[in-house]
């Protein structure tokens, strides 16, 4: 069975990849990944894989410490925005849950500080 941590870290890197997904699909008009994309999304999981941070932070965008290249972080931003609001009608539970999980995370972050 996984521990929590991992179970995560999978967690996040499914999102990661769905995202992507559906950037690639609606933007480049692929049924699979462009090489451009599968590049990014092999990046992204790599980077998760290795993530020192996993058991206290909720996703890459509340991490102080930003271990993605400078390039690798702006095609990422570009996806997030584009798959962010799009996600609720393409995987609603995940959504849903990364909604959530995003705002547990910011009130526990506002209540330290």
């Amino acid at each position: 069975m996984k521990n929590k941590t991992e179970a995560k870290r999978e967690r996040e890197k499914k999102m990661v990849s769905q995202m992507i997904a559906l950037y690639c699909k609606k933007n480049h008009r692929t049924k699979t990944l462009c090489p451009e994309c599968a590049a990014l999304d092999a990046y992204a999981r790599k980077r998760s894989e290795k993530c020192p941070f996993m058991e206290t932070k909720t996703f890459c965008s509340n991490c102080k410490v930003h271990c993605y290249q400078p390039e690798m972080r702006e095609k990422i931003r570009t996806v997030m925005r584009f798959s962010g609001t799009r996600m609720i009608f393409h995987h609603p539970v995940a959504a849903i849950r990364h909604v959530v999980e995003t705002k547990r995370e910011k009130k526990r972050l506002e209540n330290r500080g």
